[in-house]
């Protein structure tokens, strides 16, 4: 899409204008993993997504939807860097990163090369996106980087050991946001609440009609408008269609 097109709505696989780049990652153990940066057209990004995609072995990777709408969305609507990549292990149209699924253990050489990139680059401002599985893998390695924040979607709690969350009250000053659809597969709103209660700060925020996949428009706006208002609040409300009406 490009500035003389006619205004469409944006929705589905809408992709806005955006400076794209295929990037590689290297871990420190030795591997190579694919990915994709993407930046706003014109201007330099207020803050960086840093996406952890969901389960590899359940279809999990760098394109699932709402990373890959995060992507075509918010460099162009708020201003906001967004890196996705695979895991070790994992294959998508943009590649296969070398190495094997290491369930969520191994992965913290991901979230380190992911975070050293994003340092490497000067980009401003890093959360942490995690996805379901995503989720484990920014609560298990992600305190160490102190990110500006950290947003849970659809956190199964599975890998996350009770220490590890624990160890996120050492870090008030992060926000945490973790977004819970009522009818989650793993985790729904009222055992959420009990379990983050470990750690005060984090901020649950019980998703009425929602599903673990975030299926549909309704619930893919409702997880970006989430994003961004955590992260760049002076966006909001995002635009529905492009180019956006004149003020």
């Amino acid at each position: 899409m490009n500035e003389s097109d006619a205004s469409v709505e944006i929705r589905g696989a809408v992709e806005l204008p955006a400076r794209r780049e295929d990037i590689e990652l290297r871990t420190d153990d030795g591997l190579v993993l694919v990915g994709e940066l993407a930046l706003p057209a014109d201007r330099e990004p207020v803050a960086t997504l840093v996406t952890l995609h969901p389960l590899p072995t359940h279809g999990g990777f760098m394109d699932s939807h709402i990373l890959r709408k995060a992507a075509a969305r918010l460099p162009a609507l708020a201003d906001l860097a967004v890196l996705r990549f695979n895991t070790r292990g994992t294959t998508s149209p943009r590649g296969t990163s070398e190495g094997a699924f290491g369930d969520g253990e191994t992965e913290v050489h991901d979230v380190d090369a992911a975070l050293a990139f994003v340092a490497e680059r000067g980009l401003p401002a890093p959360w942490l996106v995690g996805w379901s599985f995503g989720t484990e893998l920014a609560l298990k390695h992600g305190l160490a980087h102190r990110p500006a924040g950290v947003i849970l979607l659809s956190p199964p709690l599975r890998r996350t050991s009770a220490d590890e969350l624990a160890a996120w009250n050492a870090a008030a000053d992060i926000p945490v946001v973790a977004l819970i659809p009522e009818h989650d597969d793993f985790l729904q709103p009222a055992e959420a609440v009990e379990r983050f209660a470990a750690v005060p700060h984090i901020r649950v925020v019980p998703v009425a009609g929602g599903r673990h996949l975030w299926v549909g428009e309704t619930q893919t706006k409702r997880v970006l408008d989430e994003i961004v208002g955590a992260v760049h609040p002076a966006a909001l409300p995002l635009p529905t269609e492009w180019p956006p009406p004149a003020s």
